[in-house]
């Protein structure tokens, strides 16, 4: 019972651990944060190309021509592999034509997205020949190009066998030794398959009596040679790696018939199919569940192979994103997979479909010999069976009814090596990287579905995530990545176009403590150059200090240890008031500590104190905090000085009080008395003849109607420069209504208007200059846009005009402060740093 109910709790216990951080779980069993984010502003090395058409979604790399080539919709591209966008690129437009296109729409596919020729499978075909294949508006179309031309050829071949109709149709295809093996769905409306083309003996999966396929969406595809080496004369095999619905299961929770599981499924290289039954089917077809982290709800995105000599050690990497019942959460999931594990899967008991219970049940019966599903082996030829031909009708049907495995593949040491909240990865490819020092890390570069790569180590049973860049403008999922040591580059592909990235970006760690806390395995820190650099690019590459393991040993005799010591700042402010001391921490997973007077730690919520991802806030100020502030970076042990402040709480001295006039010694003299009551006399004489001939203006207008006069005060004669007019208006003011009234002009007048408007001669006073830009104070803050009137002390009020003139209402200093902050990048000032934020 409790073996049947374990998978519901671990859901639900999933579910609800996993939406926020517990302080009880380490952070990478939890959620993974990369250690340093580099926005698209930011990028370096970028090298972009987008041609005409669109979907630049399938990639082949050839390393000895250095050349990429890459399927789009309508168009295919060889590119240069050392600079993508150096312009010297050849093309081939293979659009389907304008009836095809009007067909397709009759069938009522969309002629904006569906009714194209996208390309999906684009491999090397022979030494001289590229083979390619499109959907070509649903009637599939596949071609040989030749390489060196790169022209279309006259002739086409069908592609209904080997390229599926629809172009969203999950799919993957290889070409091994000559022959074309491909997995989709073909036919218009079939269902999934697994096929071998061009080859002598055609090989599909069976359809009856039950589908070795349910609905199936094909993810990956990858040739492991066995056969290399092998003491038993073992055959090649090809894996394939993909979603299906699951119909009936013994499980309680795995009950539903819509379910859809993660599969593993593999065939032999040399399967010829059976003589008469199983004829021209696979007679080495068997399929496994694929488990990651949460069996019930999760989807299968992307797998990449890790290809090793012997091929024993030979590992996947799988993808997975992970929902929760409730479809409240999404997540990400890594899982490893290793080759030996998987061969014992296919090794072990079988499933077998009960007609009465419908469902699968595991068969309890004997297993015949030879092993049914197994490749030809030296054991089985020196027993006569030399092909799939020669095995028992009594094998073959086995075979037919028996193509589930029992068994669940499980991940390396039964747990995801990486677990990421928020993200749905799209796509993800690796490389073993050896260090100066010896060991081998494999890298992975996971590509997201809003256009961000993370790059991540595998270290022991987890992972650390060396960065996130965000590759793309606008966001977009990723659709494919290739990975060239030789170029040293990271290609990406996209619905917008093709991205070309360095491996490697060691420029950016300053000191020999950045270099190693990246514990990026291409990076090391050269004391000689007293830099850190790519591992490849020097002759003496065991001279660098790296520390891939820990990530915080090898620089003590070093002394570029940390960056150079900060500039010592000095802020001056008032007792009572706020101030700011800024302090930008470089990587995510650093923690931000303060000291004052280089011994004093500060702790957050008290004596004033916030401290905050970009820095510290000393609220109300006293004597007690003036002193010497040091911002320090932790992270994995190590303590490095980011910023170094002073400062001095000066005293608030009260404003002065108003002086009262002299009334002695500054007398004045009676003769300017004098002076000033004749100036006075003058003025009051001239505004009164002003006063008169206004009056005498407006009874002269009373008496013309509707005419407007105008009195220019200018020199007479002067046709140029600026004239001061002024002007009266009959008719309406702004506001007033028509009475309709006879009487002296429109409105009468008393409800005419006098104004002032420029004359005819005189320009537009020029436009206000520009506000200034905010300042930084004295006290770190920027200048607020309203202004602050300091009351009672250490109290604000806020002083603001709404826009419908009615004040706002005062509101607090740390109000107005919050709002500032939360507005700059980095500025909210939390309890503690969440790892799962960036």
């Amino acid at each position: 019972m409790w073996g049947r109910l374990w998978p519901l709790l671990f859901s639900f216990l999933t579910a609800v651990a996993v939406p926020g951080p517990s302080l009880r779980r380490p952070s990478r069993e939890l959620d993974a944060t990369p250690r340093t984010t580099i926005s698209y502003e930011e990028l370096s090395g970028m090298r972009h190309f987008k041609g005409q058409a669109q979907n630049y979604s399938t990639l082949l790399l050839e390393e000895a021509s250095a050349r990429l080539m890459v399927g789009a919709r309508g168009a295919l591209f060889s590119l240069s592999a050392h600079d993508i966008g150096d312009g010297a690129h050849k093309e081939i437009h293979w659009e389907a034509s304008p009836e095809m296109q009007r067909k397709c729409h009759q069938k009522g596919k969309n002629n904006q997205t569906e009714c194209f020729n996208h390309v999906r499978f684009l491999q090397r075909l022979n030494a001289t020949h590229l083979y390619a294949c499109g959907t070509h508006a649903f009637q599939p179309l596949c071609a040989a190009i030749n390489a060196e031309a790169f022209t279309l050829p006259t002739s086409f071949e069908e592609g209904k066998e080997k390229c599926p109709y629809d172009p969203a149709r999950g799919f993957t295809g290889l070409i091994i030794d000559g022959g074309l093996y491909t997995a989709t769905r073909y036919e218009f409306r079939s269902i999934p398959d697994i096929r071998r083309s061009r080859h002598p003996h055609s090989l599909r999966t069976e359809e009856a009596p039950m589908h070795w396929l349910n609905d199936a969406e094909f993810v990956f595809s990858v040739l492991v040679r066995e056969s290399k080496a092998s003491a038993v004369g073992d055959d090649d095999k090809i894996y394939y790696f993909f979603m299906e619905r699951e119909e009936g299961s013994s499980s309680f929770t795995q009950s539903r018939s819509n379910h859809r599981v993660a599969r593993v499924a593999r065939v032999c290289k040399g399967d010829l199919g059976g003589k008469k039954i199983l004829q021209k089917k696979w007679t080495s077809f068997l399929k496994a569940r694929l488990i990651c982290h949460i069996p019930q709800y999760e989807t299968l995105r992307g797998v990449c192979s890790m290809d090793t000599d012997p091929s024993a050690h030979t590992h996947f990497y799988a993808a997975f994103t992970l929902t929760t019942q409730w479809k409240t959460l999404e997540a990400s999931a890594i899982c490893r997979y290793d080759l030996t594990e998987v061969q014992a899967v296919f090794a072990g008991p079988y499933m077998e479909y009960q007609d009465g219970a419908r469902r699968w049940g595991r068969y309890e019966g004997a297993v015949p010999e030879p092993r049914p599903g197994s490749c030809i082996t030296d054991s089985l030829r020196s027993r006569g069976y030399n092909s799939s031909q020669d095995l028992p009708s009594h094998i073959l049907d086995f075979v037919k009814l028996h193509p589930l495995m029992a068994r669940p593949v499980v991940p390396t040491r039964g747990r995801p090596l990486l677990l990421k909240r928020n993200v749905r990865y799209t796509h993800l490819t690796g490389t073993p990287v050896t260090t100066p020092a010896g060991p081998t890390y494999d890298l992975l570069f996971l590509g997201t579905a809003d256009g961000w790569i993370h790059k991540a180590i595998v270290l022991g049973s987890g992972m650390h995530i060396i960065e996130e860049t965000q590759v793309f403008r606008e966001p977009q999922p990723v659709e494919n990545l290739i990975i060239s040591p030789m170029q040293h580059s990271l290609y990406i592909g996209a619905s917008s176009g093709v991205i070309q990235l360095p491996l490697s970006s060691c420029f950016r760690y300053r000191s020999c403590y950045d270099c190693i806390l990246a514990r990026d395995p291409y990076c090391g820190w050269d004391p000689n150059t007293h830099g850190c650099m790519v591992a490849t690019t020097i002759g003496n590459r065991t001279a660098l200090i790296q520390d891939i393991e820990r990530g915080n040993r090898g620089c003590e005799g070093s002394r570029d240890t940390g960056p150079p010591p900060p500039p010592l700042k000095t802020r001056s402010v008032l007792r009572g008031d706020d101030v700011l001391l800024p302090c930008d921490q470089p990587s995510n997973l650093a923690q931000a500590l303060w000291l004052l007077n280089g011994s004093k730690g500060l702790s957050d919520g008290q004596d004033g104190y916030r401290i905050g991802v970009d820095g510290l806030l000393v609220t109300d100020t006293q004597p007690e905090h003036s002193g010497k502030y040091g911002c320090y970076a932790e992270e994995n042990g190590l303590r490095i000085l980011l910023a170094s402040y002073s400062l001095l709480v000066r005293p608030a001295t009260p404003a002065p009080a108003p002086q009262a006039p002299a009334t002695h010694g500054a007398q004045l003299a009676p003769d300017m008395r004098l002076l000033y009551v004749l100036a006075i006399a003058a003025l009051g004489g001239l505004c009164l003849i002003l006063a008169s001939s206004l009056l005498y203006m407006a009874c002269l207008k009373g008496g013309r109607q509707g005419r407007r006069r105008k009195y220019s005060l200018g020199r007479a004669g002067r046709t140029g420069g600026s004239a001061v007019q002024l002007q009266t208006v009959s008719g309406q003011c702004p506001g007033e209504e028509d009475d309709g009234d006879d009487g002296e002009g429109p409105g009468g007048l008393e409800s005419s208007c006098l104004q002032i408007i420029p004359g005819e001669g005189a320009p537009a006073p020029p436009p206000p200059p520009p506000l200034p830009p905010p300042a930084e104070l004295t006290n770190g803050l920027v200048a607020l846009p309203s202004r602050l009137r300091r009351m009672n002390g250490n109290s604000y009020v806020l002083l603001r005009q709404s826009n419908n003139g009615v004040p706002a209402g005062p509101c607090s200093f740390a109000e107005e402060l919050s709002r500032i902050l939360e507005k700059r990048k980095h500025t909210q000032l939390v309890e503690q740093l969440d790892e799962s934020s960036v």
